[in-house]
């Protein structure tokens, strides 16, 4: 591989989760090292240059909150720019919270698809203006409606200006909208496939989301054309989607 190959950091205390993700993620064009704990993370860190830190949240000693703390503290060295992805358990929300707090740029909860976390890693790259590896031959799955594209394989959205910068949030809403249009969807139904198991219930997180997104999609969010308020039920996805597969 070359130097331009993205060096993918993986750090969790379970060493056939470091083995499989390290084996996916070479296939699909980086290159990737292990840490088991804080010590082999931070030894690693100090030999080589690393583009992403994949992080276990729940680790023996150091977890990987505090790892995450100490990265974004030292603002005197590159380290403290270092993309975090950290991987969290179910259900675990204020991990989630206090982990973007700390300044992770994404979160994973676990159980997970490798195939989201390589989504994710590419996502997080591009962000900070690093090309990710597509994949030889890999296909891209798309939404598209009217002149905007969402690019489900890499978790991207381009629209009539150029790409839009989502949260993951805000693109997980946009895909369970845009895969179910001309369909009205409750909250609940929302928040079940954007957050799964992780829904509380009683969360307006669904609200704020949509207009956040609106603010983003919509040429006016006050009189919205593509994510409707239907009175009583929730929201509509008003646009016709077509579904279809590319290449980077």
């Amino acid at each position: 591989m070359s130097e331009k190959t993205p060096h993918i950091l993986i750090t969790d205390d379970d060493r056939e989760i470091r083995d499989l993700l390290s084996r996916f993620l070479e296939k699909h064009g980086f290159r990737c090292s292990q840490a088991a704990d804080g010590r082999d993370m931070r030894r690693v860190l100090a030999d080589a240059k690393i583009d992403l830190l994949v992080l276990d949240v729940m680790m023996p000693g150091e977890t990987g909150l505090q790892l995450c703390a100490q990265l974004r503290a030292d603002r005197n060295t590159a380290l403290s720019r270092l993309p975090v992805i950290m991987l969290t358990a179910a259900g675990e929300e204020t991990d989630r919270i206090i982990g973007l707090e700390m300044g992770a740029d994404d979160y994973l909860p676990k159980p997970f698809s490798p195939r989201e976390l390589l989504a994710r890693i590419r996502a997080v790259l591009r962000r900070g203006g690093y090309e990710a590896p597509a994949g030889e031959g890999e296909p891209v799955q798309l939404l598209v409606f009217e002149d905007w594209r969402i690019d489900l394989s890499g978790r991207r959205v381009n629209g009539p200006a150029g790409e839009v910068e989502l949260s993951t949030g805000e693109f997980d809403l946009l895909v369970a909208l845009a895969e179910r249009p001309q369909r009205v969807l409750s909250r609940d139904q929302l928040l079940d496939l954007t957050k799964g198991r992780t829904a509380q219930p009683f969360d307006r997180s669904i609200d704020v989301q949509v207009g956040r997104l609106r603010r983003k999609i919509e040429s006016d969010p006050t009189q919205p054309r593509f994510i409707t308020t239907v009175r009583g039920g929730g929201y509509m996805f008003a646009a016709k989607v077509t579904r279809e597969t590319g290449r980077p």
